[in-house]
């Protein structure tokens, strides 16, 4: 590079090569995370349960931890044909689901209209998300190498953001578009974001001065190089980022009800929207500052201490199921919501930088893509066993809301059933805890000493 290149040009490249592309990718595929706002339009609008079209988002984030899993070589070896699938995909699947729900609209309960939504939402969008979501990773890290936390959480907090960005949007588009606006808003919304993936796919590329290592370590199959340390250290990253994601999915799963329980139906929305900037301020947060470390496997160690603190503090007090009218045990619960939400989207962040101060940057994609099958399995394990313990535990009780218009609805809720779920995650923000500090070793500046 020139001199000119790396004082000036460098700077604005690392923004326009890697971050900006990174940013356009997951915030477009982050939007995946709004299924929460039109799922049960979906389900009345073909007629059927939204238990049946639930499926439709387990499938979606399975096929991104799969896709990830089996693309990540491809990914590896080129991040332009990587990030167009990518775009493709997901456009397409969005597109899809758009027509399958317009087809469910005119024949109410056709197997045909579900089943399309699983494959273009779950199947075909999750390849676009396990292909968008690693594109851009090891990109970002050559790029910002001395601060590799704080990139890859930038780009994460993105795909996190996406969903506080989206869902406003999302709700506005069908408050407006009328008669089948379900179906419309996902036609408009695939060729916005296939815009945007394409855009970040044409910006997106590797630093000129970096060279794909020719060493022994590049030489090595993937499995190869992780076996170049004891495998109960791959095993044990895996294991604690797979539990991590289950655990916060079990509660994120039930925070809407979880906050009726307390008693704050009426501003579910504010707080929805709250652990979703603490979700993505964790991404960002959390990686950014496990550059400061000399062991990144610390920012694990603190996110399953904070979590197994703050749940154990609502278990004891008995939080969800005395929360309403307390204010004490009311913000106890928001804070437990807060902190599993930020813990959440950082061990997202910071797991393709502790693989990389595990096992270099040679096949850090591939490697992080095996690592991402740990996402697509809790994405079917983490909702429902919350829906499990929830169905099979405590008594459905009725409270009563409060509406704008002055009148009073009733709320079907079950605080012990939620409270049951906490029970579960404790035990496994515990077995986390163990692992990582029993079966992960030291990396980076640790390992030097």
């Amino acid at each position: 590079m020139s001199e000119s290149t790396n004082k000036g040009g460098w700077r604005a490249n690392k923004w326009v090569r890697a971050a900006i592309p990174a940013l356009l990718l997951h915030c477009s595929i982050g939007t995946v995370y709004c299924w929460s706002i039109f799922s049960q339009e979906i389900a009345d609008y073909i007629g059927f349960s939204k238990g049946a079209t639930e499926w439709a988002f387990s499938f979606a984030i399975f096929f991104l931890g799969m896709s990830a899993a089996f693309l990540g070589n491809v990914v590896e070896k080129d991040i332009h044909k990587s990030s167009l699938i990518a775009a493709i995909c997901f456009a397409a699947g969005m597109a899809g689901t758009g027509y399958f729900i317009y087809y469910g609209g005119s024949h109410k309960g056709s197997a045909i209209a579900l089943i399309g939504i699983y494959i273009c939402y779950g199947f075909i969008m999750g390849v676009g998300l396990g292909t968008g979501y690693l594109s851009p990773v090891k990109t970002l890290m050559l790029w910002f190498a001395d601060r590799k936390g704080l990139a890859t959480g930038l780009a994460v907090a993105g795909f996190g953001a996406a969903k506080a960005i989206a869902s406003p949007i999302m709700q506005s588009m069908l408050d407006n578009l009328g008669e089948g606006g379900i179906y419309k808003m996902f036609w408009i919304l695939a060729v916005v974001y296939f815009v945007m993936m394409f855009v970040g796919h044409l910006l997106l590329k590797k630093p000129d001065s970096w060279h794909e290592p020719q060493t022994k370590e590049k030489g090595q199959s993937m499995m190869a190089v992780i076996k170049s340390k004891p495998i109960t250290n791959y095993v044990g990253i895996w294991l604690m980022f797979y539990l991590n994601i289950t655990c916060g999915l079990a509660l994120i799963s039930q925070e809407k009800m979880i906050v009726k329980c307390l008693g704050l139906a009426s501003v579910v929305g504010i707080i929805s929207t709250v652990s979703a900037i603490f979700n993505a301020g964790g991404r960002l947060g959390f990686s950014a500052w496990a550059d400061t470390m000399k062991d990144r496997n610390t920012i694990y160690k603190l996110i399953f201490i904070l979590s197994i603190i703050f749940t154990g503090i609502v278990i004891v007090t008995g939080g969800i199921k005395n929360g309403e009218g307390n204010m004490m045990l009311t913000i106890l619960v928001l804070a437990l919501i807060f902190v599993v939400n930020a813990g959440y989207g950082g061990g997202f962040s910071n797991v393709p930088t502790l693989l990389s101060d595990h096992y270099g940057m040679g096949n850090i994609s591939a490697i992080h893509g095996l690592t991402l099958s740990a996402w697509g399995i809790a994405g079917l394990t983490g909702n429902q066993m919350a829906a499990w313990i929830v169905k099979t535990f405590g008594t459905a009780v009725e409270i009563p809301h409060a509406l704008a218009d002055g009148t009073v609805e009733m709320i079907t809720v079950n605080p012990t059933g939620y409270q049951y779920v906490l029970y579960a995650t404790i035990v496994l923000y515990i077995v986390s805890l163990l692992l990582c500090v029993l079966l992960v070793r030291p990396s980076g500046k640790a390992a030097e000493k």
